[in-house]
């Protein structure tokens, strides 16, 4: 339901008017919808374990939520807004004592990050957002619709994570996965964008080191059933001849042809050394030292299944019965392995293999694979707030006042051009409009505006008034919702926001009470 604003009554976000705490008059509970984002501990470690495995792979593939481009037709500027209530506010995290602010500049706060998520689509996506005041220090501010899927109304979207302070697959600080959030009902139900914001606790951070990689042996590899990889990396042709020599590391080696091979001696400058699988009367009958048809080192015996051992047994013998012959079949140059073992209870092959030397062809290249195995190593590194800080948070200013707006811009602008890469935090700053913004395509009728010429990804970051260029703190007076092209030249000019008003407060004061807690104990 829409709320009708009186005109302005001027009120001005001064130290004067700031109460310590979460001071300020709260508005009915029925405004605050509220819905699980990963209520239980297996939901929440799921989330945690999506983003962060293989090295953070799936939050470098995020790209920018994109609801925000829009062909936007008819937009006008309507009257001037105001308070419904007193102004109020909640000062930031370690500005709980009255602090006289001086000064501005462009000194990026460390409590703004990435919101990352999945959408209903299966896409990876973020938005941006910025750590606030909150009783439990586990609360971030983002748009409605970075948390609420636009499309599905009453959902909220998965797998949803903070990154604050993200760089290019780094989390600095941790990952905060999202416990509840908090919006207006008019946003959860019918998509009201003049209520495009909310608060989201989080449990505590996670860091340390999340896919700690340990280099195994082939057999430990092929058992382990966790996550686990390869690597092929390059070596010398003398490691690779002293690899391939040695039986217990053969396997590791592996070379890309060029021109083709020649066979040839070992005492050809250069020559290479491959084991070929014989039966076990020409490997005894075979010399020792490195020549073409020399043992390769000792036989190997190999535990197999008895119905493999069968199997291979009438491959050298077709008529060969196991269950009536006293003698096992003798080996071919086509079955090679020799049959051992008690038959039923501890059944074998034994492969015996000697030597084959080649001149390399041209172009060669030798490899060696390195085996892995990725376990986790997680530790919680506290609230998100005890890190990272946290704005405060203020409702009910007045129009046409400074601010600075922080977030990360990715997408394109309506021409297809691209200036911007989200790998870093951008940056606007002005007075907001004193007239009320109109999009009817997003049903705002009442948005405060600000000039500023960015892309997708920003939408969710903070509009900070009275921000300290000491302490990198100010109060959250509105969220990036809508990103729009207001003199119609392809390129986006402006950045909307809700109006925080006395109902915002309501639902921020919510979310600020409500407790989170860790994953990692």
């Amino acid at each position: 339901m829409k709320r009708i604003l009186l005109p302005a009554g001027g009120a001005i976000l001064a130290t004067g008017l700031l109460a310590a705490g979460l001071a300020g008059t709260a508005q009915a509970s029925g405004d605050v919808a509220s819905d699980a984002l990963a209520k239980t501990q297996a939901q929440a470690e799921e989330t945690l374990n999506f983003w962060t495995k293989s090295n953070n792979a799936a939050l470098t593939q995020a790209v920018a939520f994109n609801p925000d481009s829009l062909e936007v037709e008819k937009i006008s500027r309507g009257g001037g807004y105001s308070a419904d209530t007193k102004p109020g506010s909640s000062l930031p995290i370690g500005e709980e004592k009255k602090v006289a602010v001086k000064s501005q500049n462009v000194n990026l706060p460390k409590t703004i990050g990435k919101v990352f998520f999945e959408g209903r689509d299966g896409k990876l996506y973020y938005c941006s957002g910025t750590s606030v005041q909150s009783q439990y220090r586990n609360l971030v501010a983002t748009a409605g619709h970075c948390v609420y899927d636009i499309a599905g109304n009453d959902e909220v979207v998965s797998r949803w994570v903070f990154v604050p302070g993200y760089y290019q697959g780094k989390t600095p600080y941790g990952v905060y996965v999202g416990k509840q959030a908090f919006t207006h009902y008019d946003f959860d139900v019918y998509e009201d964008f003049d209520r495009d914001y909310a608060f989201a606790t989080v449990y505590n951070g996670i860091g340390g080191s999340l896919n700690s990689a340990s280099k195994v042996d082939i057999a430990t590899y092929k058992a382990y059933t966790g996550e686990k990889f390869t690597k092929e990396v390059p070596v010398t042709q003398e490691e690779y001849r002293k690899g391939r020599l040695d039986p217990k590391t053969a396997d590791y080696y592996s070379r890309k042809r060029g021109t083709k091979d020649e066979a040839t001696g070992p005492d050809f400058p250069g020559a290479e050394v491959t084991k070929v699988e014989v039966t076990g009367a020409k490997y005894q009958a075979a010399r020792t030292g490195p020549g073409n048809g020399n043992k390769f080192g000792e036989p190997v015996v190999e535990n197999v299944t008895y119905n493999a051992w069968i199997a291979y047994g009438k491959k050298q013998d077709p008529k060969w019965d196991p269950e009536t012959s006293k003698s096992l079949p003798v080996p071919t140059d086509e079955a090679p392995a020799s049959l051992g073992g008690d038959r039923r209870t501890n059944t074998t092959l034994t492969h015996y293999f000697v030597q084959q030397w080649f001149k390399p062809g041209t172009g060669r290249q030798y490899f060696r694979t390195d085996f892995y195995t990725s376990a986790s190593a997680l530790k919680d590194v506290g609230r998100l707030g005890d890190n990272v800080g946290g704005q405060g948070v203020a409702w009910n200013q007045a129009a046409g006042k400074v601010v600075r707006t922080f977030g990360y811009p990715y997408g394109p602008n309506p021409d297809g051009s691209k200036p911007y890469t989200g790998v870093t935090p951008k940056w606007c700053y002005g007075k907001t409009a004193t007239k009320v913004l109109k999009i009817p395509a997003r049903k705002v009728e009442e948005q405060q505006s600000l000039k500023c010429a960015v892309t997708a990804g920003y939408d969710g970051g903070p509009w900070l008034a009275n921000y300290s260029n000491a302490k990198r703190l100010g109060y959250v007076t509105g969220v990036t919702s809508l990103i729009v092209d207001l003199d119609g030249n392809k390129r986006y000019d402006t950045i909307t926001s809700a109006i925080f008003d006395g109902e915002t407060a309501a639902i921020y004061k919510a979310a600020a009470a409500s407790w989170s807690g860790k994953l990692v104990k």
